[in-house]
């Protein structure tokens, strides 16, 4: 059967989204040239400069890429449990696992900011694991797991750059079991108070 154009553009696509992510990851961005970025993935310089304008551009959508798998990832983990408090947890502790793994710590945690800038970054995370952060926290919050006082908008971003800095650190060489332990004790400082027990 014969490959149509809308299938080979997004083949010749995902190879550069692939490549891109590859080198960025192992290289980071600034030492990345997207006509070598083109070579590698078998297509023209000419093809890369259509599908993305730039290299920033190909960076743009490799983060965009990067930062939906975290979520996913995030979300899967959550999902293996049936108790709230421990959805959270899970979600939390597979966010800080991901600081290992060379694209999130390169393409997400190093470069993204640098290259993207702070608002164009926050606005990728806010659209998959902030995002998830917070779904998260309003569940906890109506379950009456957090405190109903805890307003969960500055809640999300405080723990969301905490857990950025945590992967950031355990990406340079921390200890992912010193820091799940140390987010266990930070996050077991936000449970509401349990229930008196009945006379």
């Amino acid at each position: 059967m014969a490959v149509t154009r809308a299938e080979q553009r997004a083949a010749t696509r995902r190879a550069l989204l692939a490549e891109g992510r590859r080198q960025f990851a192992a290289d980071g961005y600034h030492q990345v040239v997207l006509a070598e970025v083109a070579r590698a993935a078998g297509v023209t310089k000419g093809a890369a400069y259509h599908h993305f304008d730039s290299k920033a551009g190909l960076f743009r959508a490799v983060v965009a890429e990067v930062q939906q798998e975290l979520g996913e990832r995030v979300a899967t983990a959550a999902e293996r449990h049936e108790d709230l408090w421990e959805q959270f947890r899970a979600g939390c502790r597979e966010f800080l696992a991901a600081g290992t793994d060379p694209a999130v710590r390169q393409i997400l945690l190093v470069d993204g900011p640098a290259v993207l800038g702070w608002d164009e970054w926050r606005t990728l995370d806010e659209q998959s694991s902030a995002r998830h952060l917070a779904e998260a926290l309003t569940a906890l919050t109506t379950a009456g797991l957090i405190a109903p006082d805890q307003p969960v908008e500055p809640l999300t971003r405080l723990l969301s750059g905490a857990m950025n800095e945590a992967a950031l650190w355990i990406a340079r060489g921390g200890t992912p079991q010193t820091a799940e332990q140390t987010l266990d004790r930070l996050l077991t400082g936000l449970r509401a108070d349990p229930p008196a027990p009945m006379a």
